[in-house]
């Protein structure tokens, strides 16, 4: 089947090959109404499609960037991602999201692999573990965002949430209904919001003269929360208020509290740091801090974006407020 081409678009609407270019490209600001209507009617009736790999070669962008998770599994990822997307679509670019599953090695191969596809930049959730690879990149020139972590001393722009100031503010929330014994449940401290999570832990505590116990934090391996909960639990003074510090850590805290019939706040009260879907109609309604996934994924592509067009941007630390939301499993003691 012959290939459409742009001149047979302009013959068909009675226009320029130029013309018909600048429709393409969305630069209107010269061109009548009746003008794109025609070349519209021309564009559905022969079907064209527009060469994108001779648009590359010409303008050196492909119009696609890549987003590479950390790990999909967490809905705040997942929202970031969403944003990110909606908002390239409405510039009229591709997103490719790759999942690392927080393994560096796979990390590096999706950033080589997006690279030698040429696309225009890389919004990063790193594994902070490709310092080198991330170096390298900056260093080249290489458009580079990178989302919720920090990674190194790397001179780029990064957006992140307020992990200490938000753990602080639950940590206080329990202080102020009458809780000592708090505890904090995380993943192992391989990644910043982990380790700035539990500093904003331990600054509550310590501000308000409440004693740590180290019994009352954990920070293990997914697979080994279980266990861990078990063992604080059978303290003989167990926590009776629990941050946990994601939603897949949540999940855990729950599996743990139905094989136990426990029940917030009945049992312990506690607050969840990320995004739960639902959590406003779950019975209880789950406390939460919530952070504003659409707000950073936007920024994150707008400044992407803005490097890509050789805009300047400066390579510093976003950070974004979150807001903790009390519902009813954070009662009173």
């Amino acid at each position: 089947m012959e290939r459409v081409t742009m001149a047979d678009v302009a013959k068909e609407a009675g226009v320029s090959k130029s013309t018909v270019s600048q429709f393409l490209n969305k630069r209107f600001e010269y061109m009548g109404e009746d003008t794109r209507k025609r070349i519209q009617e021309a564009i559905a009736l022969l079907g064209y499609q527009p060469n994108y790999v001779a648009r590359s070669l010409k303008q050196k962008r492909t119009s696609m960037i890549g987003i590479i998770v950390a790990n999909i599994m967490h809905r705040f990822s997942t929202e970031v991602s969403h944003a990110i997307e909606e908002y390239c679509y409405g510039e009229d670019i591709q997103a490719i999201v790759c999942n690392a599953d927080d393994d560096p090695a796979k990390e590096k191969k999706y950033i080589e692999m997006l690279m030698a596809k040429q696309v225009d930049g890389l919004i990063i959730f790193p594994t902070a573990q490709n310092i080198e690879l991330y170096d390298h990149m900056i260093k080249a020139g290489y458009p580079v965002v990178f989302m919720d972590r920090k990674a190194g001393d790397l001179n780029l722009p990064r957006i992140v949430a307020d992990n200490i100031g938000s753990a602080y503010e639950a940590v206080k929330h329990f202080i102020e209904n009458g809780h000592e014994r708090i505890s904090i449940v995380t993943q192992e401290l391989t990644i910043s919001p982990r380790r700035e999570r539990l500093q904003g832990y331990k600054d509550c505590l310590n501000e308000h003269g409440i004693v740590l116990h180290e019994d009352f934090i954990i920070h293990e391996p997914i697979e080994h929360i279980q266990e861990k909960l078990e063992k604080m639990f059978s303290l003989n003074a167990p926590p009776t208020a629990v941050l946990a510090g994601n939603d897949r850590v949540f999940l855990e805290l729950l599996k743990f509290m139905k094989k136990k019939q426990f029940m917030a706040p009945r049992d312990f009260s506690l607050i969840v740091f990320d995004n739960i879907p639902f959590a406003d109609v779950a019975t209880p309604a789950v406390s939460t801090i919530s952070q504003p996934a659409a707000e950073m994924g936007k920024k994150a592509a707008e400044l992407l974006l803005k490097q890509i067009q050789k805009e300047a941007v400066e390579p510093k630390e976003y950070e974004y407020p979150c807001e903790l939301v009390v519902r009813e499993t954070s009662g009173k003691l």
